[in-house]
This record gives C-alpha cells, sequence and structure tokens, in this order.
C-alpha cells in the first residue's frame, strides 16, 4: 500500500516538559477523504491534531504530508507546505470585515486571490452577504464559516478543523458538516476532531477513537458506527 497523504505515523509526545499524552498514535487522511478523530474527553483527540501540525514535540513518530517527511517543521512552515489548521477557538478576528478575515487567510499568497475569494462566497453564500460586518457580529455557526474560509483562502493540500462545531445548535452543526463534505468534494482531504462523535462518523470515510492518547478503533465511519464496542463504549448505545 502506498503512503497516506497526510499521516501523523505513531507519534509519541506531549506539551513541553510534561508527561506524553500520544502513545505510538497514528492518524492518517487521503486525497477527498473526511477522516475525523473522535473518543471521550481528555483522550488526546486535539492533542494529536496539534500534534500533525507542528504545535507540540513528537518524541517518537513522524509526520509526513504528500511523502515529505516535516516532523521537525514549525507549524508557520507547514501551511506554507500546504496545510490549513482552524482551532476550536480565537480563530478569527473579530474587530475587522468578514471580508478582511479572508484575506488575511491569504497572507502567504503573492498571486490574485479574487477567485478563490469567489469559490468560499459560493460554498459559503452567507459570508458573501455579510462581507461588509464585522466578524465579532456574526453567529456562532457564521463565525466558524469564517474561520473555515480564512483555512481556505491558503489554498491548502489538506484542512485541519479541531471540533468546528463546538457550541453550535444541531442544525447549525448540520450545516456546517454539509459544508464540510463540499470542500472534501473537492478533492481537499480534511482532518477533523469532533465531540458529537455520531454525526461526525456518519460523514466520515475514516474514523480513528482515541483513548488516553492511544488508537483505540479505526475503520470507515459506517464500520465504527456498527461495531457494538464502539456504540457500547463511545456512542452511548
Amino acid at each position: 500500500m502506498s503512503e497516506p497523504f497526510l499521516i501523523g505515523d505513531t507519534m509519541t509526545g506531549g506539551y513541553g516538559a510534561g508527561p506524553d499524552i500520544l502513545h505510538d498514535c497514528t492518524i492518517a487522511v487521503d486525497p477527498g477523504e473526511i477522516a475525523v478523530i473522535v473518543g471521550p474527553n481528555g483522550a488526546g483527540k486535539s492533542t494529536a491534531m496539534k500534534a500533525v501540525f507542528g504545535m507540540l514535540n513528537v518524541l517518537s513518530g513522524k509526520v509526513m504530508l504528500d511523502g515529505e517527511d516535516i516532523t521537525a517543521l514549525s507549524p508557520q512552515d507547514r501551511v506554507v507546505k500546504g496545510m490549513g489548521f482552524v482551532p476550536q477557538t480565537s480563530n478569527i478576528f473579530t474587530s475587522m470585515t468578514v471580508e478582511e478575515n479572508l484575506e488575511m487567510g491569504a497572507f502567504i499568497r503573492r498571486d490574485d486571490i479574487r477567485e478563490t475569494m469567489t469559490q468560499i462566497y459560493d460554498l459559503f453564500p452567507i459570508l458573501k452577504e455579510k462581507r461588509n460586518q464585522a466578524a465579532g457580529e456574526l453567529s456562532g455557526g457564521q463565525r466558524q464559516q469564517v474561520a473555515v474560509g480564512r483555512a481556505l483562502m491558503t489554498k491548502p493540500k489538506v484542512l485541519m478543523l479541531d471540533e468546528p462545531t463546538a457550541g453550535v445548535s444541531p442544525i447549525v452543526m448540520d450545516e456546517l458538516f454539509d459544508r464540510i463534505i463540499e470542500v472534501a468534494r473537492t478533492g481537499i482531504p480534511i482532518l477533523m476532531v469532533e465531540q458529537n462523535a455520531r454525526q461526525a462518523l456518519e460523514i466520515a470515510d475514516k474514523g480513528y477513537v482515541l483513548v488516553q492518547g492511544a488508537n483505540a478503533f479505526t475503520g470507515t465511519g459506517k464500520e465504527l458506527l456498527n461495531d457494538p464496542e464502539v456504540r457500547k463504549s463511545f456512542l452511548g448505545g
């Protein structure tokens, strides 16, 4: 089998001098796929994603992007290599307009960004409607659309989302998931951490259940949803 497009391979590590949070943890995603990381609180889900993005020390294991070993690169250098990352909080500039937020997303580009801006407005019509409004005045779901749109402005090779539906209503969650599916259909691999495990696995091509920083279950979204052990332990029966 060929190497996945993006893989955090057998990662062990943690923050600074603290204890290891990840233990031989592996997560991967291929073009056009949605891969989701689920598990109980404190399982290391967001930590695994941050390790892939270079925000903590990986003591062993490696991170590969499109065949290149990027384990030693800083998060900024990983963005240049093609990683788009949307953190769970503080992911927009509230005092700037929607359009200014999107323009800020294109900071590494030196080419004409208007075509990408148009694509993002097509994907998120509400942002076009509110493009001159301060992003801080938007609803939670709309802010998340701004955050995802801003990450897409870099024309990333892979998009990573840390709990994109945290704190939004079920209706908004469904809408955000629909948009995420649309992004994946353009061929961009999506790696996502989600608290709403059942709903996330329903749209996932691939799922990783983490427990205490290690892989507990891996499979397609459908396989994990139908696994009696996963359902009993993580999906409420």
